[in-house]
């Protein structure tokens, strides 16, 4: 018997018990589209949390110290010097201060509304997008002007849409708008009371001059490039333990170090995940084994007739092997389809990029076809070593 006549019993066989057959085949199709889901969502989710990072500064460094001994501090002037001392790996600092009470326009007062003090050289460290106007500037900051910059919250929810020009009350105090911030992430919903887009720009020397802190705990600036950040992260902390000897008073974190953690964290879960999907697939192969061993008992007496009129024992092998690796393969076909057809889906209700995972779906199917050989290789064998005689008498 040839291969092509293997192939034209086999699917005889699989259109004869189609129930059985599409029983079979349920293990393989689960974890084939286990697989395949897995994968291609974990992509999409691993790309979507890249492209996050990537907007909020791939580059970016924040340093937060907690000392507060006043024999021992970095200042403004300090971390100011250090930048400049390591243009090759530094750049683009800004001190970063919070100040508490809200915002209050006309009759109303907001008190969700964050505040943060900053430099002009914040923007480059959160890539922030202006949608008109501009972003403070360096004698904005350094003459510690009353003016501001508003997120799209502010300016459409609170001002009407009229921010450019118009002003807010800080403390008291006659703030002027001069620059209105696009929306953070068009497909969120930030955009509401408290969110990333409530919020408001003002010099960071103005903070200190309202005196709610005289020390700055915060900085946020870029590293070069981001193959540089390992080095300029350890650039930082060398300054600052030249100033408080130990690591416990400060933290300094690279976008591209919490990246890397937020990946892993991923990965491995994606591994896991991929682990119980690949279970299925072997409970699918064991399930091809009973139910080519049941086929083989049921199947005695043809086997007994087929050997009397001189059928081999690898005729018979060959035949049990290729309709267990046929099962497997239509499974591992419809699998694909399922697989795709899912992972289309989630990600579209997800909001993730889709990928298709070609890698995942080569593996998968093979996987699969190759257990189906492998776990039909038993009962095949167990049918080639009938004999005909006992197979022929078999009830």
């Amino acid at each position: 018997m040839n291969i092509s006549q293997g192939f034209k019993l086999a699917i005889k066989s699989l259109l004869a018990r189609k129930v059985r057959s599409l029983l079979t085949m349920l293990g393989i199709i689960i974890g084939v589209a286990a697989v395949i889901a897995i994968m291609t969502i974990g992509q999409g989710t691993l790309a979507k949390v890249e492209a996050q990072f990537d907007k909020m500064g791939a580059n970016m460094i924040s340093v937060s110290i907690y000392n507060r001994d006043s024999t021992r501090q970095i200042n403004v002037k300090d971390m100011y010097e250090l930048v400049s001392n390591k243009p090759e790996l530094l750049c683009d600092l800004s001190p970063s201060l919070t100040l508490s009470g809200g915002i209050k326009y006309g009759n109303s007062r907001h008190g969700q509304t964050a505040i943060l003090g900053v430099s002009e050289a914040y923007p480059q460290t959160q890539l922030l997008n202006l949608a008109e106007g501009e972003f403070l500037q360096y004698m904005d900051v350094e003459r510690r002007a009353n003016v501001c910059v508003v997120g799209s919250y502010v300016s459409n929810e609170i001002m009407g849409g009229q921010a450019l020009g118009g002003s807010i009350k800080i403390r008291g105090r006659n703030y002027t708008v001069v620059g209105v911030l696009k929306t953070y992430d068009e497909l969120s919903e930030l955009e509401q009371e408290g969110g990333a887009d409530d919020v408001v720009y003002i010099p960071y020397t103005n903070v200190l001059k309202l005196g709610e802190t005289p020390f700055v705990g915060s900085y946020t600036l870029n590293s070069r490039t981001r193959e540089c950040s390992e080095a300029a992260v350890a650039a930082i902390e060398e300054r600052l333990l030249e100033c408080y000897e130990k690591e416990d008073y400060f933290k300094v974190t690279s976008q591209k170090a919490r990246m890397e953690m937020m990946l892993s964290v991923q990965n491995s879960m994606l591994s896991v995940l991929s682990m119980i999907a690949g279970i299925a697939l072997l409970v699918g192969g064991v399930g091809i084994m009973n139910i080519m061993s049941v086929s083989v008992s049921e199947r005695t007496r043809e086997i007994g007739v087929r050997k009397s009129f001189g059928a081999r024992r690898r005729d018979i092998r060959l035949q049990f092997i290729i309709e267990a690796g046929s099962t497997s393969a239509v499974g591992g076909v419809l699998g694909v389809v399922l697989g795709v057809t899912v992972s289309f889906l989630a990600c579209h209700f997800m909001q993730l990029p889709f990928t298709l995972a070609g890698d995942s779906v080569l593996l998968s199917f093979g996987v699969s076809v190759g257990l189906g050989l492998i776990f039909g290789f038993l009962p095949a064998n167990k049918a080639a070593r009938l004999e005909p005689i006992d197979a022929l008498r078999y009830d």
